[in-house]
């Protein structure tokens, strides 16, 4: 067989398996109880920055990580009662981290959102609530198709009465007896740096991108798998 025959649709399947990868990695550059968790280095938060008020409102803010902050960005954007997101990173060691750094998990970060809410419409035991359904808190440093500490999942309290709601709601899963093991991070809230302007809202920005990565990591079916 002529050897240009064999190897172009070689390099054809080449190409096509590195965009595929290219894309998968796209967002990349315990039964346990309250009890049975490390308690976390930190009893108090290290930073609590106030919300702004919006149209004579006060609002409130909320810190979450769920993996790929392009999906748990969406994902809380579309829930009513939240005002904006904004995708950063949290819960690490490096001043002004890049996405860079971060991704390559040497920072101590994970991806992270901050939602600006009223609390008027929504309350944070809901917001808690919403977080749960829309992450596998059942695995430890992944969320879906993204592996390693930066995309470990947390709950990041600000206040005693922010930090009794989480403990509360991971408590009464465990005792659902819906998962017998809980990896989800519970901790006292830090800096919180924002990410890169490219990574703001990038769902809209690039929806196509966006929508195979999503598909492809497998995060909605899994969800789906879990919660119903």
């Amino acid at each position: 067989m002529n050897r240009m025959t064999v190897s172009r649709p070689l390099r054809c399947l080449a190409m096509a398996c590195a965009a595929a990868a290219f894309l998968l990695t796209a967002c990349t550059p315990s039964q346990s109880s309250s009890v049975g968790q490390a308690p976390a280095a930190q009893t108090t938060p290290t930073e609590v920055v106030a919300a702004p008020v919006v149209n004579g409102k006060p609002m409130a803010y909320a810190l979450f990580a769920g993996g790929c902050f392009w999906c748990i960005e969406a994902d809380f954007e579309k829930l009513a009662g939240v005002v904006a997101v904004e995708s950063g990173y949290t819960a690490g060691q490096t001043p002004q981290p890049t996405y860079e750094q971060v991704s390559a998990g040497h920072t101590g970060h994970t991806e992270a959102v901050r939602v600006l809410y009223d609390p008027s419409q929504v309350s944070y035991a809901q917001l808690v609530d919403y977080f749960w359904r829309h992450i596998d808190p059942t695995v430890k440093d992944q969320q879906f198709c993204d592996v390693g500490p930066q995309y470990r999942s947390g709950i990041y309290w600000q206040n005693e009465a922010e930090r009794a709601i989480a403990e509360a709601s991971r408590d009464d899963l465990i005792r659902s007896g819906r998962f017998s093991i809980i990896h989800t991070e519970l901790a006292p809230s830090s800096v919180f740096y924002l990410a890169e302007e490219y990574h703001q809202d990038y769902y809209k920005k690039n929806e196509l991108r966006y929508s195979y990565y999503r598909l492809s990591c497998g995060r909605d079916a899994r969800v789906k798998k879990l919660w119903g």
